[in-house]
Formats: structure tokens, sequence, C-alpha cells
């Protein structure tokens, strides 16, 4: 059974998507920011940067993973699935994962903050990060082309990527010059495992407070 320490995230949601496209038991632990439960010394003896998403491996003495590009890597190779064998193959979707942790995720991460929820409107500062957002995203663009996955077969790093390119216009972002990019958010959104992943935690609505302090199983 693998503990998943996680919250309501794009980060966040990359392993829970992993877990059920793997078909592994788990259970959730959702931490409450409100309460900062993410730097309570208990999470911090798992995670020590006090961030989400982090796992326990309790079939395998205990093992706690935190950064969520390491803890795909970790899954995918307990599985034994969703990274390619070969060499070239694992370095191709390794150097993939690894621009969407230095890349996507950081610069949408700002966008959505600029945009979204900065108590001032910077411009300069939004334009700055959306114009980079959509620079990483015509990469992908000309990636995809004549694929149907980033790296050809389907991969952990297409779950990496997806959880924070699906929620573009949350960063003020249209994609209508993306066509591969749109075809492929919406070719990933139709696996059930992603549909469901995105809903381990669910996303309190505006005005609620999302339940937490509780642990479920899922199978």
């Amino acid at each position: 059974m693998i503990d998943l320490y996680t919250a309501a995230t794009p980060n966040g949601y990359k392993i829970s998507i992993a877990l059920e496209e793997l078909g592994l038991p788990y259970t959730v632990h959702v931490l409450d920011f409100g309460k900062n439960e993410q730097k309570s010394p208990e999470y911090l003896k798992i995670n020590p940067n006090g961030r989400v998403p982090a796992i326990v491996d309790r079939g395998n003495n205990d093992l706690a993973i935190f950064e969520s590009g390491a803890i795909l890597l970790y899954l995918a190779e307990k599985s034994g699935k969703l990274m390619p064998r070969d060499e070239k193959g694992r370095y191709e979707a390794m150097q993939w994962l690894m621009f969407q942790m230095s890349g996507i995720g950081p610069m949408q991460g700002q966008a959505n903050v600029f945009y979204r929820y900065f108590p001032e409107k910077i411009q300069p500062a939004i334009d700055r990060y959306q114009k980079e957002t959509l620079r990483l995203y015509g990469v992908l663009e000309g990636q995809l082309e004549g694929r149907d996955y980033i790296c050809g077969d389907f991969t952990i790093v297409d779950i990496a990527t997806w959880v924070w390119v699906r929620s573009y216009a949350w960063a003020g972002l249209e994609i209508g010059q993306f066509p591969n990019l749109s075809a492929w958010i919406d070719r990933l959104a139709a696996r059930p495992s992603f549909a469901k992943g995105v809903t381990i935690p669910p996303r309190a609505e505006e005005g609620e407070t999302l339940k937490t302090g509780a642990s479920m199983i899922v199978k």
C-alpha cells in the first residue's frame, strides 16, 4: 500500500493519475494548506521541503519520496510501466519530464499567480510569464506533430505535462493556435485514470472549505 500525501494541485494530481493508471492501491492523506499542515513536523520528516505531493511506500520499507517527478519515476520503475525500456527511449522521456519540471510547471505556475491570485495587476509580470508559457506550449506543439503522445508512446511525461497544460485558461491563455496540443489534451482527458485522478482530492468550490484530515483508501 502506498500513502499519498497530497492536495488539489497539478503536481498532486500527477500522482493520483499515475496510481490510477497503474492500478496500484493507495491511501490518500489530504493536507490542509489553510492550517499549514504541509509544514507540520510530522510531514517535514517525509518531505523536508514542505510541499505536496509525497509518498510513503509501506510495502518497500516505508520508503518516502517527495518531488512529483521523482515519484513518477519511482512508480514507473516499481511497476515496469509508463517508461521506455531502451536507453534512447528512457532518456528521451527523462528530458521531456525535466522540460515539464523546470519549464512548464514553474512558468505556468507564475502565470497563474500573477494573472489570477496576486493582489496587484502587474502587467509586465503577467505578460512575461504568459508569453513564456505559450512559447513552451509551442515546443510541445512541434513535438506532438504526427504523435499521439509526447514521446510517441504513452508515458509518465504525458501525465506530468497534462495536469498543467489542461488548465491553460486559468492562467489567462488561449491555445487555438496549437491544434496538436489541443487534441492531445482531449485525448488524455478521455482516459478513465485521468478523469478520476483529478478528483483525488476534489477541489473545493469557491467559498467552500475542502474537508481534510481524513484519509481514504483507493483501490
